[in-house]
């Protein structure tokens, strides 16, 4: 998640750059997220001087290359892309809205509500900061959620039935048996390490939008301010138009409300080891290393929520759910993460990062676009709400972008740009 959106502007940045330094070159573009639809849309229209290609799977890289190194085939090619392209275009431009918008403050109105006064949230047990260093990882292994490796490996089908699929079933079983072997040949050799950093915080909801983090039970002392996105498609559900700072009690009513915030990697290390297999061309254990830390990176994001509902916040201690019950989120509460739907914009990362001094505490790193280094790595909020639910914001109208440029301090085109995946309009 903190890669995908940012990289897709960035291609269209890059693009806008070789026409600008005159590039005479092909631009391929491929990749997950990546589309027919934003390579024509997005990226094509920046880079004339050559052509523009997109390629649906890199095992169709060769031929694509092949086409555009031809002095006989290449002409034909790009014209046909370009005419392909164009029609693209048309039709993107012609294309109703899947559904209608509301206005934003229509919207604000009909967000879920919550009987603040009736409403006594749970005091966390273990207030503050808790760092975590050098995690236990086989504690980790019971949390894996297997059928996201299985999908890295494109592989389709739901663990544990994949191992026994008709199709793909040899070659899951083949790649779990050499997971497990990498997976005690980790632990044995303590090649991978994992660390975590939880706060909760008091907070309240100020505004619409916003949630603010006290640095105390006082709440006079503010140090950080959240800002957050509310779905404005206008539901025949009747659902309601949700925003994270929904689930927030706010200013002034007479329920005290508290915040959670976590960032964990189980990467310390993956590159080297990686690496080691890499330096010998032995590039299937290189990635089975990486696929592999990612798993045990959202084991330890799932454990540690679950620590949190238990013990630390401590509002749900009786709890007692097995793992296939925590990947379908039966638990109370909720951990979105800055990038994934409910709250899309990357940034946000930053007043996460600075309120639980994230890199000091687990050595995890932000880029300049907000992706985490190391890559296997999770980071997000918690929220306690027995009524708060994971949600799309869906796109957003001008008038929402331009209320959240005002709350970040943001001018309009700053905002567009890390709200891009998600304008319902085309920005001026």
């Amino acid at each position: 998640s903190g890669l995908i959106t940012p990289s897709l502007d960035e291609m269209v940045h890059v693009a806008r750059e070789m026409q600008r330094q005159d590039f005479h070159l092909p631009l391929m573009i491929g990749g997950a997220t990546t589309s027919k639809a934003h390579t024509a849309v997005k990226i094509e229209p920046q880079y004339k001087n050559d052509a523009v290609v997109y390629v649906a799977d890199a095992s169709r890289a060769v031929g694509v290359a092949t086409s555009l190194l031809s002095a006989e085939l290449k002409t034909d090619f790009v014209k046909a892309r370009q005419q392909e392209y164009e029609e693209v275009r048309i039709r993107h431009a012609n294309r109703k809205p899947r559904g209608e918008r509301m206005s934003y403050p229509d919207a604000v109105g009909h967000g879920f509500t919550s009987d603040w006064e009736g409403y006594k949230p749970p005091v966390p047990k273990q207030p503050g900061i808790t760092v975590l260093r050098d995690y236990p990882l086989e504690v980790l292994i019971p949390y894996i959620d297997w059928t996201p490796f299985f999908i890295s490996w494109s592989l389709a089908g739901k663990y544990p039935a994949i191992l026994s699929d008709e199709v793909v079933g040899e070659a899951a079983r083949a790649l779990w048996n050499d997971a497990e072997v990498m997976l005690e040949r980790i632990i044995r050799e303590k090649r991978l390490r994992a660390h975590g950093v939880i706060g909760l915080w008091p907070a309240a909801r100020r505004g619409a939008d916003d949630t603010v983090v006290f640095a105390n039970d006082d709440r006079t002392d503010v140090v950080a301010t959240l800002h957050h996105l509310r779905q404005q498609s206008d539901k025949v559900s009747g659902k309601p138009n949700y925003s994270l700072a929904d689930f927030i009690a706010p200013e002034g009513s007479q329920a005290r409300d508290y915040l959670g915030g976590f960032a964990v990697t189980a990467g310390d290390g993956c590159d080297e080891f990686a690496n080691e297999f890499a330096a010998r061309g032995d590039d299937y254990n290189a990635i089975l290393v990486k696929a592999l830390a990612d798993r045990l990176a959202e084991a330890f994001a799932e454990h540690l929520h679950e620590r949190v509902r238990r013990e630390f916040w401590g509002y749900a201690p009786d709890e007692k759910l097995d793992n296939d019950a925590l990947i379908k989120e039966k638990y109370e509460g909720i951990r979105p993460a800055p990038g994934y739907p409910a709250c899309p914009d990357h940034t946000e990362k930053s007043t996460l990062f600075r309120l639980l001094d994230a890199t000091a505490a687990t050595g995890i790193s932000l880029t300049e676009h907000f992706a985490m280094y190391p890559t296997a790595a999770v980071a997000g909020w918690y929220l306690s709400h027995p009524h708060s639910t994971y949600f799309n914001v869906g796109k957003l109208e001008e008038d929402q972008v331009l209320d959240y440029a005002r709350r970040k301090g943001w001018d309009r085109r700053t905002a567009e740009r890390w709200l891009s995946p998600n304008l319902g309009y085309e920005p001026e």
